[in-house]
């Protein structure tokens, strides 16, 4: 289908009277951006257009002249569709179809079609389905009200019947409600998944970060998996997690969760709760930029707004943090020289390019560093009887030394974590 992406400035009044913009974003990157999103669900966006408006209207959003003016450019450009990057109300979503004969739908409507078209697992797609139910109710303004069915009760006595927009209405509760129910059985099923892993204690490594910063590419650079890595907004949406060893032989899992954007619509946050729980959940959290974009300090920003509506503050997030500045492969040498060298004085910065592998063994061993907290060195003497545990060390712990001993029993040279010796504690007993 051929799409017009049409992008509102609103101007907002500072105190002293000057105009000033309404968003921090630039309105190119934002363009650029709906236009990436529109892309990505094979939309041929055949004109973009940056739209100052200085006096939204209740009505339309739009003035008048503008109004025709985009009116006149659809006709000539034969699109069908337009996307507003902007939030419309029902009313104004309906009189601008009118105005422009043509379907449009607003930033929300967009981003749920993206979700839509990537979900693919069972919870996904409950999640993206009962966002888009919810985002629905809001839309049905009551326009079909002449379409009454026959009077209802009996003799003279019925009133009119149930109307079409009430029927629609009830339809969409009752799918909300069943949509529900099977959700909360998927994310009862992730809860047991989760804690099953927790009697399993490996360390969990998530990465977040704005959609298309490169996270499916580290992921599968670190891990070696197939995950879908595109240059696209949302080129992957449901979260995926991978056993990797690090350098010094420790197994942690990581976590590819969903890319983060700006404006994204309440209910869709509260859809992806339980996935996002998987960065809740996380010892270690990467939150990959992409250096590349001009706008990347305004993503970032983003980033931190959401982990923050998670209940992860800026103190937390200073723990347990590592920032990895990504795709430093696309900059300019000079850049790229000042960009590494910055990040080399910082203490939570990692600068990468998850395609060439650059910086990859730094970050790996960045990670190892951070997770393995104050380190305990231990000799173990292992009996004939407690040989089971020896999975358990590779796993675990750090194995520096290994001696099999004629008796049968086995040495070993360890370094662990205080939580690791306590749990060995625990798991060898009073044993020798």
């Amino acid at each position: 289908m051929r799409a017009t992406v049409v992008v509102p400035v609103l101007k907002s009044r500072s105190r002293g009277g000057q105009s000033e913009s309404a968003s921090t974003r630039t309105p190119e990157s934002r363009l650029e951006e709906a236009t990436g999103l529109a892309q990505a669900i094979d939309l041929d966006v055949v004109n973009g257009q940056i739209v100052p408006v200085n006096d939204p209207r209740p009505a339309t959003l739009l003035g008048t002249g503008k109004i025709e003016e985009i009116k006149a450019l659809l006709d000539e450009r034969d699109s069908g569709l337009v996307i507003v990057d902007h939030p419309l109300t029902p009313v104004q979503q309906r009189n601008l179809e009118k105005e422009w004969n043509a379907k449009v739908i607003d930033r929300t409507g967009l981003i749920l079609e993206v979700f839509g078209r990537r979900a693919s697992t069972k919870e996904g797609t409950l999640q993206v389905d009962l966002a888009h139910l919810n985002y629905q109710k809001g839309r049905l303004v009551r326009s079909w009200t002449h379409l009454e069915r026959q009077r209802g009760g009996g003799g003279f006595m019925g009133g009119p019947g149930e109307t079409q927009i009430e029927a629609d209405r009830r339809m969409l509760q009752d799918r909300i409600i069943k949509l529900e129910r099977e959700l909360e059985q998927v994310v009862r099923t992730r809860q047991l998944h989760r804690a099953k892993r927790r009697k399993v204690p490996h360390p969990i490594v998530a990465l977040v970060g704005y959609t298309n910063a490169g996270k499916s590419t580290l992921f599968n650079r670190i891990t070696g998996a197939g995950v879908l890595a595109e240059d696209m907004l949302f080129a992957t949406l449901d979260p995926t997690l991978r056993r990797m060893k690090l350098p010094h032989g420790r197994t942690v899992i990581l976590s590819d969760t969903v890319g983060f954007i700006s404006d994204l619509p309440t209910h869709l946050v509260a859809a992806f709760r339980a996935t996002l729980e998987e960065v809740l959940e996380a010892d270690l959290i990467l939150r990959v930029r992409d250096m590349s974009d001009a706008d990347n300090q305004a993503q970032s920003s983003d980033v931190m707004r959401i982990l923050n509506d998670l209940g992860i503050d800026e103190a937390e997030a200073e723990k347990r943090l590592i920032e990895v500045w990504n795709k430093i492969d696309r900059l300019e040498p000079e850049v790229h020289d000042a960009m590494v060298q910055k990040s080399a004085g910082a203490s939570n910065v990692v600068a990468v390019s998850a395609v060439s592998g650059e910086g990859v063994d730094t970050l790996m061993e960045e990670i190892s560093r951070r997770l393995s907290g104050v380190m305990t060195v231990a000799t173990i003497r292992l009996p004939v009887d407690k040989l089971a545990l020896l999975p358990w060390f590779y796993d675990h712990a750090i194995v520096d030394g290994r001696e099999d001993n004629e008796d049968g029993t086995i040495t070993l040279d360890l370094r662990l974590s205080e939580t690791e010796a306590t749990e060995l504690e625990r798991r060898i007993g009073n044993g020798p």
